[in-house]
């Protein structure tokens, strides 16, 4: 029984591994969910978005890229209070 789980385990363990999402933070302060790695080709990342399209943006205009888990939400980050 056990050596037919460890395989099992095995390809589940690989596969869960390649369906990560990812979010791009743009420059501007946009966030793009992506349906794939995000790949730097020619001076531009290439990925798939949630829709399944390949879409090509610009490196210079990606912040930061980040797993989705640990993609920091801009709605809970603290700001300070303007003085007065």
């Amino acid at each position: 029984m056990k050596k037919r789980l460890l395989p099992f385990a095995l390809c589940v363990g690989l596969l869960s591994g390649c369906a990560r999402h990812y979010n791009l933070t743009l420059t501007n302060g946009g966030v793009i969910t992506t349906a794939s790695k995000p790949r730097l080709q020619n001076g531009s990342y290439h990925f798939k978005d949630a829709s399944g399209k390949v879409v090509y943006i610009p490196s210079f205009r990606v912040r930061e890229i980040a797993p989705t888990s640990m993609s920091k939400d801009p709605k809970t980050t603290f700001t300070a209070p303007s003085s007065r």
